[in-house]
């Protein structure tokens, strides 16, 4: 066994197995690189190392969980970021243990690492008034604002996801009798989602001023790359800060570019459409993962209470016989 097995293992696991087995899009790749650029930079400043000197004992369990609390405790990553980078450690050693028995100890302990459990908030979207604040701001006088307002618009209409937002290219907006635009979306899967009248007038001519070829981005940046996802996280907060002076609210919530996508799927939601269409729409696995935006929606819930009847029983107090139990109900 050679004494630098990391490096080479790595390279493997990237190369054989997400690309060329599994063939993983993209993005996954690009969620793995992210995950082990921070260890290894971590490794570095920890165990005073460069990563190409790093051996694969170093990435033991004690390590590792060292490497889950400082995402947490310093980076202040949630519970949930904090078990997607788990679950791409647990890949690679997954990995590991199949191409390298004899780590097979060392990557059983890392592989029984729990995930953490957290708390599922309800998701967080935009009423009328902040919508309208925001597409307020951009400024339409410069081609900075006319781009800004309308990946806005897009965003908050077709509810794509900012990797699909930032993918999209000329030849995958279609106008005509049925606009639409064409992405491929988590596991592969290309959708379309259409655009109503407006949005697309507003697309159209923005693709009209920029020009290029059918390769071209939709949105891209002033060095005419794609945009990158965090340059439409920025611009999203740049936005949200500016339109909260006219719309008070934004400034207690906290927006980024998935909230554009929950304020779609509620206004469709608030619209009547049915939610096996809106898991359509947002490219959802399964209804379950969309049911989130039925428990998010006070008004639907408040109309199913004003189509309820009373049961025509008074309301009484329960009163515990015993000062026991009168103490544990007062817990």
């Amino acid at each position: 066994m050679t004494t630098r097995t990391l490096p080479a293992i790595m390279q493997r696991f990237f190369v054989d197995r997400l690309v060329r087995q599994l063939r993983a899009s993209p993005h996954t790749v690009a969620g793995y690189r992210d995950t082990f650029r921070l260890l290894l930079r971590f490794a570095e400043a920890r165990l005073g190392r460069t990563p190409s000197e790093l051996d694969l004992e170093d990435l033991d369990v004690n390590f590792v969980g060292q490497f889950l609390d400082y995402l947490e405790e310093e980076r202040r990553n949630s519970p949930r970021s904090r078990n997607t980078r788990l679950a791409a450690l647990r890949g690679f050693f997954h990995y590991v243990a199949f191409s390298e028995p004899s780590y097979g100890l060392l990557c059983q302990r890392v592989l029984a690492i729990p995930t953490k459990r957290y708390d599922r908030r309800l998701v967080a979207f935009l009423s009328a008034e902040e919508t309208a604040a925001l597409l307020a701001a951009p400024d339409p006088s410069v081609w900075l604002g006319r781009r800004d307002r309308t990946l806005l618009q897009v965003a908050l209409q077709t509810g794509l996801r900012v990797s699909e937002l930032t993918s999209l290219k000329r030849r995958d907006v279609e106008f005509g009798r049925s606009p639409h635009v064409r992405c491929v979306g988590k596991g592969r899967k290309t959708r379309c989602t259409p655009l109503c009248a407006d949005v697309a007038k507003l697309l159209s001519l923005w693709l009209a001023e920029e020009g290029g070829h059918q390769d071209a981005p939709v949105f891209r940046s002033s060095r005419t790359g794609p945009l990158s996802a965090d340059a439409v996280q920025r611009l999203v907060a740049r936005y949200v800060k500016a339109a909260s002076k006219t719309c008070p609210s934004l400034a207690a919530k906290r927006v980024t570019p998935h909230t554009l996508r929950h304020t779609a799927a509620m206004n469709l939601l608030r619209s009547g459409v049915d939610l096996t269409v809106i898991a359509l729409w947002l490219g959802h696995e399964s209804t379950e993962t969309t049911q989130v935006y039925l428990h998010a929606d006070m008004e639907l819930k408040e109309r199913a209470l004003a189509r309820s009847t009373t049961s025509g029983i008074a309301p009484a107090t329960f009163r515990a016989s015993d000062p026991l139990l009168a103490f544990l109900e007062s817990l």
